[in-house]
């Protein structure tokens, strides 16, 4: 008998559970529909977009070409005309996570600002630019990145053939006295630039990068090879200096790799041992956020007259 009323009790419950249920869902306001557009700032995205990146809303044309003459100038040579890395070896900005994470430069910002030293990578300098500029080079990497195939695919449409040759020689020449020539000798080093580079677009990439060979990309950064290769002078607390090749170097070690191709680290701690890298590009990255677009094309129409 006891058994009876509690499963009768337990029956009563699962009714009541029940209707409790159907009343919720009779009163449940229906479900908005699903927006016919992907999202994005303000909607007006790709529908059929896979990446967050696509979902976007297509930018201002204006805003965008303002961009693009002002990542040319400033980002080019180190991330590459279609943002898959350049000459210098900067990272593919097709597979940035700040890249994909910034609406409007609030992420890209302050990387272009204060610059950025990973590891295996050459170094970024910092560039001063307005906050103008940086949204505006901020919309042009969305915009190509947007329309962008897959995963670091190139932008859709032919190749971009870049005309270089464009500026004043004569105003190069000027530039080259004042800044370059305390360093680079057009009968020294130089002589003969233009002969060597592959094409007018290697040879600005060239010495946009500290190359000036012009054959393209440059000494290899942080720790490369090249012609002009990173060095380090190493001061133990005792024994003799060490000279050579900087093969790597973080907080806690750097390795010097000798002429004859051997290795020898040291670890740190602080400012001990005493290290002096030697990086021949150095000048150039110093000078790289100073560049006007005016100033570049000057430069290379003058350098392709040293034949």
């Amino acid at each position: 008998m006891r058994r009876r009323f509690q499963y009768a009790a337990g029956t009563l419950v699962f009714l009541l559970w029940i209707a409790i249920q159907f009343a919720a869902q009779r009163g449940a306001p229906a479900l908005p529909a699903a927006p016919a557009q992907g999202g994005g700032r303000g909607g007006g995205g790709n529908p059929n977009a896979t990446f967050p990146a696509q979902q976007r809303p297509p930018g201002d044309p204006a805003l965008i070409a303002r961009g693009n003459g002002l990542y040319g100038a400033n980002c080019r040579l180190c991330h590459g005309a279609d943002l898959r890395g350049g000459d210098q070896g900067g990272p593919n900005l097709l597979r940035s996570a700040v890249v994909f994470g910034d609406q409007s430069g609030e992420l890209i910002g302050p990387v272009v600002l204060n610059g950025r030293n990973d590891p295996g990578l050459p170094p970024m300098p910092k560039f001063t630019l307005t906050a103008d500029d940086i949204k505006a080079i901020a919309e042009y990497i969305h915009s190509i990145v947007a329309t962008s195939q897959g995963q670091g695919a190139p932008p859709r449409g032919a190749p971009v053939t870049l005309d270089v040759l464009v500026g004043n020689a004569a105003a190069g020449q000027a530039y080259f006295a004042k800044n370059c020539s305390s360093c680079h000798s057009v009968t020294g080093d130089l002589q003969g630039i233009a002969a060597r580079a592959s094409s007018p677009t290697a040879l600005q990439n060239g010495w946009l990068g500290g190359n000036v060979g012009g054959g393209g990309r440059g000494g290899g950064g942080r720790g490369g090879g090249g012609a002009n290769p990173v060095t380090v002078t190493v001061t133990p607390q005792s024994g003799p200096k060490v000279e050579g090749r900087l093969g790597r170097m973080d907080d806690f070690l750097v390795i010097v790799t000798m002429a004859d191709g051997s290795s020898r680290s040291f670890r740190r701690d602080g400012d001990v041992p005493k290290v002096e890298i030697h990086d021949p590009q150095d000048a150039h990255r110093k000078l790289l956020p100073t560049y006007t677009d005016k100033d570049i094309h000057d430069v290379t129409a003058y350098l392709v007259t040293l034949k």
